[in-house]
C-alpha cells in the first residue's frame, strides 16, 4: 500500500529531516533576507532530482513533482522559512549562530518537513497520478506577509493547484497528534501606530500643559469600546496595545506619546468599521483634551478560512494516517497567519503539527526565546504532508 510505503520512507528520512531542520534553527534569517535559507533549500531539492524550480518573490521557490498524467490535478505543499528577532535562551547543540536571530516560530521545521515530504514523494511519483506542487516562500512573520508576494509573482499559476495545504507547528498539542478545523480558524491582523501630540514642560506645572500622556491613556482605555461594545458578540475580536512609549521623565511631560497595538478580528465588514470606529474614538477624545493625533492602520493579513471539504478529505486522511485517536479538533485561534492570502485564493487547509513535549522539557509557546520543538514529531511532519498530498490526487 502506498500508505505504508510513505511511513516507511517518512521514518527512513527522520534522521535527515531532523539535520536539515537543526542546520536551519542554527542558522535563521530574517524575515525577506531567507538568501542561505533559500540557497539550502534548493541545493536540497536538486539533491532530491527535483528540477523544475522556479524563484518567487527574490527568496522564494516553487517546485513541480510530477506524477503519471501530471495534468489530472495539481495540489501544493506550503512551508514558511524565515525567523524572527529574539535572543534565543535554549542550550542546545543546533543554537541559532546569529545574535539577536531564532527560529522561535517553528518555521525550520516547517521547511525541513516540507522538503522531507518532497523527498518521499519524489520516491513514489510512479505510484500517483497528478502534481504535487511545492512553494517555499519568505517573510511570512513581517506584514503584508510574503505569501501575498508570491502569489503577486505566480506562485499559483503554471500550473494553478486545484488546492493548498500548509502544516505549522503547535507547542499545546502532544508529539504525536495532529490537529485539524473546517471553515474559519485564525484571525485578520492589523497593525496600530498611534501618535498623541500635546504641549509638554515641568511636572510640577500642569496647568500650563496639554498633557499627552493623561490623554494616551484616557485613548487606551476608550479604544476599548470597539471589541467591549460596539463589536457582534458573535464575531470575536481583540485589540492589544503592547508598546507605549512616552519619553519624559518623574518631572517631565513630553510632547509627544508614541503607541503601537494590534487589532484582529473574524469578519471583514466588521474589520472595516472597526477601523473607523478606532479614528473617530481617537479624534474626538485627544481633540477634546487640546490635543492632536495621528492614527494609522497598517492592513495586515486577512482571516484564515479552511475549505470545509478540503479540510474534510485531510482530516479523515490524517486518521487514516495517523489513527483516529491521534487527530484532534481545533478551536478558533485569534492568532494570524499569511497562509490565509493563499486561503483567500483557492481551497485551502491548514493544520497543525503537535510538538510538545513535557518530559523532555518542550512546553515553551512559540515567539518566545525558550520554544523548541520535541523533534520525534518531524516524522510526522513530512510522511503526513506527503500522505496529504497523494490523499487529495486520488480524490475526483
Amino acid at each position: 500500500m502506498l500508505k505504508d510505503k510513505i511511513k516507511s520512507l517518512a521514518q527512513n528520512l527522520k534522521e535527515e529531516v531532523i539535520a536539515n531542520r537543526r542546520h536551519l534553527h542554527a542558522n535563521p534569517e530574517l524575515s525577506y533576507k531567507e538568501y542561505e535559507t533559500a540557497q539550502f533549500v534548493k541545493q536540497k531539492l536538486e539533491e532530491i532530482g527535483v528540477n523544475r524550480i522556479e524563484q518567487k518573490a527574490s527568496t522564494g521557490w516553487t517546485a513541480l513533482i510530477e506524477g503519471k498524467n501530471p495534468t489530472k490535478k495539481i495540489v501544493a505543499l506550503r512551508a514558511d522559512m524565515d525567523a524572527l528577532p529574539i535572543i534565543e535562551a535554549n542550550d542546545v547543540p543546533y543554537k541559532s549562530k546569529k545574535e539577536g536571530v531564532m527560529h522561535a516560530c517553528g518555521h525550520d521545521a516547517h521547511t525541513a518537513s516540507l522538503l522531507g515530504a518532497a523527498k518521499i514523494l519524489y520516491g513514489v511519483k510512479d505510484q500517483f497520478e497528478g502534481t504535487i506542487k511545492l512553494i517555499f516562500q519568505p517573510g511570512e512573520e513581517v506584514a503584508p506577509g510574503g505569501a501575498s508576494f508570491m502569489i503577486k509573482d505566480g506562485a499559483l499559476e503554471n500550473p494553478r493547484p486545484n488546492g493548498i495545504i500548509g502544516q505549522h507547528v503547535m507547542p499545546f498539542i502532544p508529539s504525536g497528534k495532529v490537529g485539524f478545523r473546517q471553515g474559519i480558524y485564525m484571525a485578520s491582523a492589523d497593525e496600530l501606530y498611534v501618535t498623541v501630540k500635546g504641549k509638554g514642560g515641568h511636572g510640577a506645572m500642569p496647568e500650563t500643559l496639554i498633557d499627552p500622556v493623561l490623554i494616551a491613556s484616557h485613548l487606551i482605555v476608550a479604544l476599548q469600546q470597539v471589541v467591549s461594545r460596539a463589536a457582534n458578540p458573535k464575531v470575536p475580536s481583540v485589540l492589544s496595545f503592547g508598546r507605549v512609549e512616552a519619553l519624559g521623565a518623574t518631572n517631565v511631560i513630553p510632547n509627544e506619546v508614541k503607541i503601537q497595538g494590534t487589532f484582529r478580528t473574524l469578519n471583514e465588514d466588521w474589520r472595516a468599521q472597526a477601523h473607523q470606529k478606532m479614528l473617530q474614538i481617537a479624534k474626538g477624545l485627544v481633540e477634546g483634551m487640546g490635543g492632536e493625533v495621528d492614527f494609522e492602520i497598517r492592513k495586515g493579513y486577512p482571516f484564515l478560512q479552511n475549505d470545509p471539504e478540503l479540510t474534510e478529505r485531510a482530516t479523515l486522511a490524517a486518521k487514516e494516517y495517523l489513527g483516529e485517536e491521534n487527530v484532534l479538533d481545533l478551536d478558533i485561534w485569534m492568532a494570524a497567519e499569511d497562509f490565509a492570502y493563499y486561503s483567500q485564493e483557492i481551497d485551502g487547509c491548514f493544520y497543525r503539527l503537535g510538538t510538545r513535549n513535557e518530559e523532555k522539557g518542550i512546553i515553551s509557546s512559540v515567539h518566545t526565546p525558550t520554544f523548541d520543538i520535541d523533534e520525534d514529531a518531524l516524522e510526522i511532519g513530512a510522511g503526513l504532508m506527503a500522505w496529504l498530498a497523494v490523499s487529495e490526487l486520488e480524490k475526483a
